[in-house]
């Protein structure tokens, strides 16, 4: 008697540690969130005290009307920060659903075309003069051509079966159609001032973010990526295989055609308001995975924070690394994000051999 009570005792202990380190992982996260965040506000031309920073945010909960070092916080620096954090988020979760989705390892969100739908809009928009008239209608437009493209991409593949392989041969025609679509939007351009806009929206960037367009991103991002968190266990069926998803009840059609609707969706929310941000979706997932494994139940709120964290910090060193000389956001990552991949391949054929 004794002896079996004392096994009741001792079973669940096990459960309770991976729970308590589930747990003080999570914390570790938010708390690693929250401090890039209040750093990269932090950190500018003008250094501004953390200190000052949580006193503007108290001043601002507080309803004062921020002046001064207030102003430069939440007017200038916040918004640019919290604009970099959800498209980090966005780009990273979807890249781990993509490569989980496609099973390979090089699949990233403008895969199936989100990210050159966006550029036909955004380009059309500025070339257009459509973008001058409302400070909405740049994002509005570049969040269209990124759905309508995703759209065309998963009803054409439909057409075709369906197959992962027809969807990322579909997104490729569709990347190098709309590529010439671009290109010849901005071989007509009339102005030489339109075709540089064009160029840096193309690069991605975050100078001059505002509430605006963090409203924009939020509501789409925060929905989308807490969606995807969720999706663990199909994506971990997934990753083995579609015969073992289907074996184990999962509609694999609808599942992946859905799943790809909504990391496009975050993908369009978050290119949308920057432009065109490579590398963290292919990047971040693969460095997560190093860190925390291949179960996407930890693997996609992992990368949603370490994506966030990487394109806040990145943000930070485009305004810094060369201050007074500011480059994009966009920049910062192919710098970072290319020699990183080089490393993470270089790693895997050491590894294989």
């Amino acid at each position: 008697m004794s002896v079996a009570a004392g096994r009741l005792v001792a079973a669940p202990l096990p459960r309770r540690r991976g729970l308590a380190r589930r747990a003080a992982l999570v914390v570790a996260v938010v708390v690693g969130v929250l401090l890039a965040l209040l750093v990269a506000t932090a950190i500018g031309p003008i250094p501004t005290p953390l200190g000052d920073v949580l006193a503007a945010l108290g001043g601002s909960l507080r309803g004062e009307i921020p002046t001064g070092t207030d102003a430069l916080v939440l007017t200038v620096r916040l918004p640019r920060v919290l604009v970099a954090a959800l498209v980090g988020a966005a780009l990273a979760v979807s890249g781990v659903v993509m490569q989980a989705l496609f099973r390979n390892p090089l699949a990233e969100p403008g895969i199936i075309g989100v990210s050159s739908g966006a550029a036909v809009g955004a380009v059309t928009a500025i070339v257009a003069g459509a973008a001058a008239t409302a400070w909405w209608m740049l994002p509005l437009a570049a969040f269209v051509g990124a759905l309508a493209a995703t759209l065309a991409v998963q009803a054409i593949a439909q057409l075709a079966g369906g197959a992962p392989s027809t969807l990322v041969l579909m997104g490729i025609a569709i990347n190098a159609l709309l590529g010439a679509v671009v290109a010849a939007v901005l071989a007509n351009a009339s102005e030489a001032s339109d075709v540089q806009r064009v160029m840096f929206w193309l690069n991605g960037d975050l100078t001059a973010r505002t509430w605006g367009d963090a409203a924009v991103a939020a509501g789409p991002v925060l929905v989308c990526v807490a969606l995807l968190c969720v999706t663990g266990p199909v994506l971990n069926l997934f990753t083995l295989s579609e015969e073992q998803a289907s074996a184990t009840g999962v509609n694999v059609p609808f599942a992946r055609h859905g799943l790809l609707a909504i990391a496009a969706l975050a993908t369009a929310a978050a290119v949308c308001v920057t432009g065109v941000i490579s590398f963290v979706g292919l990047v971040v997932p693969h460095l997560v995975r190093l860190l925390a494994g291949a179960d996407h139940r930890r693997l996609l709120p992992l990368s949603a924070a370490v994506g966030a964290v990487f394109l806040v910090l990145a943000d930070v060193g485009a305004r810094m690394l060369f201050d007074p000389i500011v480059l994009q956001t966009g920049t910062v990552t192919a710098l970072i994000g290319a020699p990183a991949l080089m490393l993470l391949v270089l790693r895997r054929r050491r590894v294989a051999a």
